[in-house]
């Protein structure tokens, strides 16, 4: 059983759960780092390695969001993001091992390698996608697929929010921090003074902000923009997390209804350059770093611009104690038979991202 559920039983008594994600993941020195900066308890959190399928932050969010689908006793998910969505990737994934037929509502982003590949993915795994080049087109087409399919199946289908950050979304990040909690007690490591963390839908910085201050971790959080204000904001961001805080007491009365102050948490905004998914020099030359010393991939449109942040605190000569990198990209391959279909099997307004 998973810390959280294991230590508040009403919680479990009351939201649905499936496990899809293998955890503990593991945490460990940044050897390498360490070496090339002279730095001491350097740390790295293993969630690109969260799922055998496939890895990053969306595993621990879907184990709580799909199983709250199941309960609900709906057919069919839909969710959206960008074409190249490592989201709808992972919902593609997880909904065909649970049996769920799953729409990917896409907009256009910019082509590249790794849209593409993960497109082929996302049929491969026999999810329906759908494409708008705007986003307001892509407002209205999800309108008009709800509708169609509430007539289709007769019951209206499951909605995943972008990055799967609905409040039982957000529950997988909580229990991530009473994970960290038991390793750092287990004598694994000891505990951070800082840990970085992307913010984009910011349900994995809420859950970790409210489930570090909850599990007694004496450790900040730093939240590293990589979307524009607009998408994420404190505002937005506190009223997730007391969303979260109120459905997790509510279960269970032992979970506390927690203060976040300033000293817990922040939003380092430095990071994002001329936009999200755009990648700034500073997460290039740390994306290369992590590669050439650790022998870890990271990518530009998040975890580089983390590390970026991370790398510059580290450097610091008057940042003292111990620090933890929560890696959220997926690093499993993508199945190798995805990557043999021709493209053209895919629906046209597709194909540019592979022309």
């Amino acid at each position: 059983m998973i810390p959280l559920l294991k230590q508040f039983p009403g919680i479990a008594g009351s939201l649905s759960y499936i496990s899809l994600a293998d955890l503990p993941t593991p945490v460990q020195h940044l050897k390498g780092l360490e070496r090339e900066l002279n730095r001491r308890d350097v740390f790295i959190k293993r969630d690109d390695l969260s799922g055998a399928l496939y890895g990053g932050n969306k595993i621990r969010k879907l184990e709580f969001v799909l199983a709250k689908a199941i309960s609900e006793g709906a057919v069919r998910v839909i969710t959206s993001g960008a074409a190249g969505s490592n989201h709808c990737l992972a919902v593609a994934m997880y909904a065909a091992q649970c049996g769920l037929k799953a729409d990917l509502m896409l907009f256009a982003q910019e082509k590249s390698k790794a849209v593409a590949e993960n497109l082929l993915a996302d049929y491969y795994c026999g999810a329906t996608i759908h494409h708008d080049k705007t986003y307001e087109e892509h407002l209205g087409s999800t309108r008009s697929i709800i509708e169609y399919y509430t007539e289709k199946d007769g019951r209206a289908p499951f909605i995943i929010p972008p990055g799967g950050s609905s409040v039982e979304g957000v529950v997988g990040y909580v229990n991530a921090a009473f994970e960290l909690r038991d390793q750092i007690s287990s004598g694994e490591f000891s505990c951070p003074e800082r840990i970085f963390v992307a913010l984009g839908t910011m349900g994995t910085a809420a859950g970790l902000a409210l489930g570090i201050k909850a599990a007694g971790l004496p450790c900040s959080l730093a939240a590293v923009r990589v979307v524009p204000s607009y998408v994420a904001d404190r505002k937005k961001f506190f009223t997730l997390l007391d969303d979260t805080n109120r459905l997790l007491h509510d279960a269970d009365s032992s979970f506390p209804i927690c203060q976040i102050d300033e000293s817990d948490f922040f939003i380092e905004d430095g990071y994002l350059g001329a936009g999200y998914g755009i990648v700034t020099k500073e997460a290039q030359k740390g994306i290369e770093l992590m590669s050439r010393v650790d022998s870890i991939k990271l990518d530009g449109v998040y975890t580089g611009k983390v590390f970026a942040a991370f790398l510059d605190s580290v450097s610091d000569e008057r940042n003292g104690g111990s620090s933890l990198f929560w890696n959220t990209k997926n690093s499993r391959a993508l199945p190798q038979e995805a990557m043999k279909i021709d493209y053209h099997r895919l629906p046209g307004e597709l194909h540019g991202y592979f022309q």
